[in-house]
């Protein structure tokens, strides 16, 4: 089986598998927005240019353990939410923190990842080491994609709380802002460590994260309202995963082993 397989080929124990206790869904097609713009979550590889992460090959284990098929849907951000709470999708994949305000248009999964959230700066950066730091020089410019966790974290605890603030520039998706960032156009950007840690092992000195984490944010799939059957089996799956020792399989596979860009 793939966890199996995944789990020997990173060298660790290989516990009792039981996906016949997980309910069986008959193999329907599921519909899955995503970014592929969120690494090592989801992201296009550098070399071939296929869509590949940590979420992807965790839907792949979740799709043979509930028996669904998964069909995947680019989608940007700004538009992904408002696509899965109108039903266009089944469910949505980006790194999507649960919180209460998101719930009131779209159901999420359990908590499949917990992450920090962190200040990524270019290597060289020397002018502050903080938020407060960042903060307190009006020159400093944060990039963010609206709606998202780093952005209100960057409004709220880092900034003034004024969601306009010119301080802070729009991006569509994450890799701009990170593009943004190391072409120094901006001089800041909020992530979960994970992303974040990601991004700095791969930069070769030229990104680095600083100061300390500013508070923790857990990571469910979306849905839309009603989708209950689906949400079960998704829960118990991921579950599964996390008593057989697949979800800290994938975490050593895609945050410690795999290196963008090769």
């Amino acid at each position: 089986m793939k966890t199996l397989a995944l789990l020997a080929a990173l060298g660790l124990a290989m516990p009792a598998f039981a996906d016949g206790h997980l309910p069986d869904l008959g193999g329907r097609t599921v519909t899955i927005a995503t970014e592929d713009a969120y690494p090592p979550l989801q992201f296009k590889d550098p070399a071939s240019g296929d869509a590949i992460g940590w979420e992807y090959d965790a839907m792949a284990e979740i799709a043979t353990r509930i028996n669904i098929t998964p069909e995947y849907e680019k989608i940007s951000w700004d538009a992904m939410i408002p696509a899965v709470s109108e039903g266009q999708m089944d469910m949505g994949m980006t790194g999507i923190t649960i919180r209460d305000d998101r719930k009131e248009t779209v159901d999420f999964s359990d908590p499949y990842m917990r992450s920090e959230m962190v200040m990524m700066v270019r290597g060289d950066e020397d002018r502050f080491t903080d938020a407060a730091g960042f903060a307190a020089d009006p020159d400093l410019l944060m990039a963010a994609q609206p709606g998202t966790t780093p952005f209100y974290v960057g409004v709220y605890d880092v900034l003034d709380g004024d969601e306009a603030n010119p301080r802070i520039k729009l991006f569509e998706t994450f890799g701009a802002t990170v593009q943004a960032l190391r072409a120094g156009d901006v001089d800041l950007i909020l992530t979960d460590g994970t992303a974040g840690n990601g991004y700095v092992a791969a930069s070769d000195g030229g990104l680095k994260i600083v100061g300390e984490t500013l508070g923790t944010e857990d990571f469910g799939f979306i849905f839309p309202k009603g989708s209950e059957e689906l949400i079960g089996a998704m829960n118990a799956a991921i579950a599964s995963m996390k008593d057989d020792g697949t979800i800290d399989a994938l975490n050593t596979k895609w945050f410690l082993d795999y290196k963008l860009g090769g």
